[in-house]
């Protein structure tokens, strides 16, 4: 078993900007507002008329974000990439079970086996190596996805350094990062944010999200995703992941979950 380091644990899970951005989109405009009523409804109609087993259920990100139908310049290209980052999901979950128990998925009494403990001293479940691992599947994968499908900047697992009462937020370099969690100076990165994904309308905009995105892998499969929520010794007590990637960020946040899906 590969050991654990503090990182691990710090994570809520960047990478450097990637694309160049295609211009600035700051609106959904009067003709796509007219679309998306227009699909709303046809959408509505359709259904009513479809057998149940045949009704195709709307986009969530195309629903509540409804600026990336510009961004992605096509209604269906929305659909298109919350698929394929929901697939990502179900990739990992496949890939990482089939590791390590074959062809099922743990029991809730083994994700909840201590399998080492940190250098802190803190104890390592069996769910919390099985998360790491689907998220390193799943972000490879993510990457894939998102040079193909978004044409516009996105970071993956960036690291931000957050103040909520004076309202600032910075990026953290990897190197600093790396430099910080080597010295063991962990109490560095206590006010800092980790998302898994990212998404940013333009090279200008880096400390702004249009989407942010957790990969959340419930132990057992049966638990609902949730944020984390922050603890009384954290510089975010009284609050979760969520709520705190919104008020950094701005933009919409969304968890992704191999049986859930997209859900907030």
């Amino acid at each position: 078993m590969l050991p654990l380091v503090a990182s691990v644990l710090l994570a809520a899970c960047g990478s450097s900007p990637q694309r160049a951005p295609r211009g600035v989109l700051r609106f959904v405009d009067t003709e796509t507002a007219g679309r998306l009523r227009h699909t709303a409804a046809v959408g509505r109609a359709a259904s009513a008329a479809a057998p149940a087993a045949t009704r195709v259920v709307a986009s969530v990100l195309a629903q509540a974000v409804p600026v990336l139908l510009t961004l992605l310049e096509g209604d269906n290209a929305v659909g298109e990439l919350e698929e394929r980052l929901v697939e990502c999901a179900r990739k990992a979950e496949r890939q990482v079970n089939a590791a390590y128990f074959g062809n099922r998925s743990p029991t809730r009494q083994e994700c909840g086996e201590e399998v080492e403990v940190d250098r802190c001293g803190e104890r390592i479940t069996r769910a919390m190596v099985l998360g790491q691992r689907k998220h390193e599947v799943a972000l490879r994968c993510a990457r894939e996805v998102l040079e193909e499908r978004w044409r516009r900047p996105y970071s993956i697992e960036q690291r931000y350094r957050y103040y909520p009462h004076a309202k600032v937020v910075e990026r953290v370099s990897r190197e600093e990062e790396s430099r910080l969690l080597k010295e063991g100076c962990t109490k560095e990165l206590w006010r800092t944010i980790k998302p898994d994904l990212v998404l940013h309308e333009n090279s200008g905009l880096l400390l702004k999200s249009v989407l942010t995105v957790d990969y959340k892998f419930p132990c057992p499969d049966t638990n609902k995703p949730q944020w984390k929520e922050y603890g009384g010794n954290s510089a975010y007590a009284g609050s979760d992941q969520g709520r705190i990637y919104r008020d950094a960020l701005g933009g919409k946040t969304f968890l992704i979950s191999p049986r859930m899906g997209v859900s907030q």
